[in-house]
């Protein structure tokens, strides 16, 4: 007989429940986010959201828009969830509602984040949704081994350019 998989609904990080995304994030990432994290998360409105399963709080994501040589790119800062919800559809809606905001917005270039170079499943997932690793940061974690991360991105012009092209392509050849 198959598992029924929880229904999982998405909420604003508010005052009131900034304090779960905190003992989420302690749970979820080897590493530890300070205060100023956490108060830059409550300016970033639909970029950042709880998911919820019978009002229980299981994942969360958090963005911010970022400028990187003159392209507009949205980075996830944190994505992730509860371990007994994994492969639950919890990261996929996590995600589908940044990818979302991202194609709707029509401005950004790309979304990229950092994964520790280790962690094969959140390599695995970002895979499945078209991230590509563009790039290994030395270091880049402190306190935590491995310390190196990968840079996973998606480019959304891709498809925009090569439509462009396409439109153009057809232009010259109609006219």
């Amino acid at each position: 007989m198959p598992v029924a998989l929880p229904r999982i609904e998405l909420g604003d990080i508010t005052p009131h429940n900034i304090k779960q995304l905190k003992v989420l994030n302690q749970v979820v990432f080897p590493v530890t986010y300070n205060d100023k994290f956490y108060k830059d998360v409550l300016d970033v409105g639909e970029l950042a959201k709880l998911a919820f399963s019978i009002d229980i709080v299981v994942g969360a994501v958090c963005c911010r828009t970022d400028m990187q040589e003159g392209q507009r790119k949205l980075y996830i800062m944190t994505l992730g969830c509860l371990g007994p919800y994994r492969r639950c559809g919890v990261g996929k809606k996590l995600l589908d509602h940044v990818m979302k905001i991202a194609k709707d917005d029509g401005q950004y270039d790309a979304i990229f984040l950092h994964v520790q170079i280790s962690n094969d499943e959140a390599l695995q997932f970002y895979n499945k949704f078209g991230f590509k690793i563009i790039d290994t940061k030395q270091e880049y974690y402190k306190r935590i081994e491995p310390a190196d991360a990968y840079v996973l991105e998606r480019s959304l012009k891709e498809r925009q350019t090569g439509n462009r092209f396409i439109e153009i392509r057809n232009a010259i050849f109609t006219s």
